[in-house]
């Protein structure tokens, strides 16, 4: 395959999905998430617009699907040109004090965890000219966000390890910072906000595209 390689961890909707569709005119995407439907639709748009995907309805908190994907990505095209990880969970919001056990749990499995167990596996795929992308969301610290800005910044403090290892030996890793975006996460934060003056998904991916392709 002369097309270049994209892996999107959390393709199935939002921000990832937008991503997928932006990439998709010079990017083969292999898109994962649990909800196959949505993976579903999003090949169709895909496809009719001239694109192409493969589609992987995966649980990225199971590490043997992920090695059981990564050996996939390797036998069938050797390498990986760009890993965007945008999977996430949104625990809800809650005093630190009645944070529940499996909030918690799941919290840290999905954004944390996981990335921990993809990044080895990702890695030597990548190689030395690849490329790692994740999104920031810096909420630690933040009333009633304990479970999700803790776990989200174990992520972020994770990536920027890896970032600055890798300044000399590639991949080369970037953190991005999206706008504010009507997603259902979002909506499941901020119940009844006003979202007009948020940035749609596809224009964020637009312009964050630019960011993403860009050489350091």
């Amino acid at each position: 395959m002369t097309q270049k390689l994209a892996l999107i961890t959390g393709a199935s909707r939002g921000l990832g999905a937008a991503l997928a569709e932006a990439l998709a005119p010079t990017h083969h995407i292999v898109a994962v998430a649990r909800t196959t439907g949505a993976l579903e639709e999003l090949d169709d748009r895909i496809k009719v617009a001239g694109g192409s995907a493969t589609l992987a309805p995966m649980d990225i908190t199971v590490p043997e699907a992920m090695a059981t994907l990564c050996r996939g990505i390797h036998d069938r095209w050797g390498q990986l040109d760009l890993w965007l990880h945008s999977a996430i969970h949104a625990a809800p919001l809650s005093p630190a004090s009645s944070v529940a056990v499996k909030d918690w749990t799941k919290s840290i499995a999905v954004n944390a965890t996981a990335p921990s167990v993809l990044i080895p596996y990702i890695a030597p795929l990548l190689g030395q000219h690849g490329r790692a992308v994740f999104f920031d969301d810096p909420r630690a610290g933040e009333k009633f966000f304990g479970a999700y800005g803790a776990s989200k910044a174990a992520q972020i403090a994770l990536a920027r390890s890896w970032q600055a290892e890798t300044v000399k030996t590639g991949p080369q890793v970037k953190i991005l910072s999206p706008q504010p975006m009507p997603t259902a996460i979002r909506a499941r934060f901020f119940p009844g906000e006003d979202r007009s003056p948020l940035t749609d998904i596809h224009s964020e991916a637009a312009r964050l595209l630019p960011e993403i392709l860009a050489e350091d």
